[in-house]
Order: C-alpha cells, then sequence, then structure tokens
C-alpha cells in the first residue's frame, strides 16, 4: 500500500491524514470546505482534490472521517461518491462514528464492487488524534483487519477487531455510554469536592492513582472546576451519538435511564447555546 485518500479533515481528521502523509503514504486529501484542505498542505506533503470521487482515484485505501450516516453516504454514493471510483482490491475505512445498520450497508456496497470494508470509529480526542494515539475499533474481516495494521499503526495506539461489520460501532456505543456516566459521576463530585474546600488538582492526583481513575479526571477535572469547556469533543457531537446508542439499546429491548439522563442535560445545554462546548459542560447541568 502507497497510495491513501483521506474524506473529512475536521479536529480528527486532519491530524489523521497527517499521520499518514507523515509515515510515507502518498495522501491525497478532500474537505467539503476546501480552504481546510489548502490549510492541510501547508502542514503536510501531499494533494488535494475538489470531489471525495477524484481523491479515490487510484488509492489502495481510502479513509472516511465525516459527521454521521448521511455525511458518510454523501461521500460515499453517487458520481462524485469514492466508492464509485474505487478499484476492485483496495478498501474503504469508515473512522465515523455510525450506526451499525450503516456499516453493514456500506459493507454490502463494497463487496459488489469487489471493494473490502472496515467500520473504524476511533476513540481519543483531538489530543490523541493529534499524538497518534488513538484507540480504532473495527467490525469486518480479519484478512482485511490485519492487512490494514500498517494504516491503523500510523495513528493509533490500538487497533483491535471486534467481529463482524458493524461490531466496531457498537463498540463505540459502548465506548460512548461509558463516557457519558464518568461524566455524570465526576460532574456532582467536583460539586461536592469545590463545596468542601478541596484543592481539586490534588484531588485529581490522588483519585487517579486509585479505582476513581479515569482518562476524563485526569484531563477534565481541572477545566470543568475553573469553568473552562471552549475545546474538545463538542455535545452537539455527542447527543448524535447518543441517539445511536439509545437506538440500539432499544433494538435489544434494553433501556439506559443514565445514558438518557445525560441525552437530557445535553438537550437543555444546547437549548442554551452551549451546543459546541466540549462534553465536560455537563457539570453545567448539576448546578
Amino acid at each position: 500500500m502507497k497510495r491513501a485518500a483521506f474524506i473529512g479533515l475536521g479536529v480528527m481528521g486532519a491530524p489523521m491524514a497527517g499521520h499518514l502523509a507523515l509515515r510515507g503514504f502518498e495522501t491525497c486529501v478532500y474537505n467539503r470546505n476546501e480552504h481546510k484542505a489548502i490549510n492541510w498542505l501547508e502542514c503536510y506533503p501531499g494533494r488535494h482534490a475538489v470531489t471525495p470521487s477524484l481523491a479515490a482515484q487510484g488509492a489502495d485505501v481510502v479513509l472516511v472521517c465525516v459527521g454521521n450516516d448521511d455525511d458518510v453516504r454523501s461521500v460515499v454514493y453517487g458520481p462524485s461518491g469514492v466508492l464509485g471510483a474505487m478499484r476492485p482490491g483496495s478498501t474503504l475505512i469508515d473512522h465515523t462514528t455510525t450506526s451499525a445498520e450503516l456499516a453493514q450497508e456500506l459493507a454490502r456496497a463494497c463487496s459488489k464492487q469487489g471493494v473490502h470494508f472496515i467500520d473504524a470509529p476511533v476513540s481519543g480526542g483531538q489530543v490523541g488524534a493529534e499524538q497518534g494515539a488513538l484507540t480504532v475499533m473495527c467490525g469486518g474481516e480479519e484478512a482485511v483487519f490485519t492487512a490494514m495494521k500498517p494504516v491503523f499503526d500510523c495513528y493509533a495506539r490500538q487497533a483491535t477487531l471486534l467481529g463482524e461489520h458493524g461490531q466496531g460501532q457498537r463498540c463505540k456505543m459502548v465506548n460512548q455510554i461509558c463516557i457519558a456516566g464518568v461524566l455524570k459521576g465526576l460532574s456532582e463530585a467536583l460539586l461536592v469536592a469545590d463545596a468542601a474546600g478541596l484543592d481539586i488538582g490534588q484531588v485529581v492526583e490522588v483519585l487517579k492513582q486509585g479505582a476513581a481513575g479515569s482518562w476524563q479526571l485526569e484531563n477534565r477535572a481541572l477545566t470543568m472546576s475553573q469553568q473552562r469547556f471552549d475545546f474538545g469533543f463538542a455535545i452537539d457531537w455527542m447527543r448524535k451519538d447518543l441517539a445511536i446508542c439509545l437506538a440500539e439499546a432499544e433494538r435489544h429491548q434494553l433501556t439506559l435511564p443514565l445514558t438518557a439522563e445525560v441525552d437530557r442535560q445535553y438537550q437543555i445545554l444546547q437549548q442554551q447555546g452551549l451546543g459546541r462546548m466540549d462534553t465536560s459542560v455537563l457539570i453545567k447541568a448539576c448546578l
């Protein structure tokens, strides 16, 4: 594999594509806002295309990291989509967090053209993408996953095959449910710590060594106590993800009261104009 196309240069996609380019892949990028593609080229070697289809021409692997199910369909299908330009034997990797149903749909569409497919949502946030330390949750065929390891190694600390197509997305749902619960607990805990006059920095140093330790505690507790939220993973995107989680739970006849409550609180925060704030802004809903 030498040639890669990367579709979607957001806060996650841009550094991921950059790691590919810096690790020796001939990388062509596409972004709906062309200005972002031009800016990317100021930082990394490669080229950009004006449509997803043109970016995918001649690529051994095409990677997608956009917003939601419909965004993925818009860059995969149709005359300007990547799938029509991909050659048999090449691989489409979708890093977008989507429904498992879309992953299965894309797998079928790719199979009809002799193209391999892996659903591969990621966790680790913008910092993880920039540091090349993401966790990738994959669904697909083992042989294809193994062949794509050199790609994942460019920007991931860990990549794991969870099973058939869709299982990567289902694992990401579990990830998001865990984050919702941790942030809810962390928000309430910080309120108690503040009211009791504890030093939050000291609390973090103590707790991260024990059973309460978590990524959210280490990376968000201090900023939450300082009321700093203008960074990171926006609650607009988290609500999209939680909707997918709740829909999957309903299909299995499960109820997720904590997840539903966090989603409701995020909705209230959105209505207050905080939709672009980091998910740790959940603490405001507990005040």
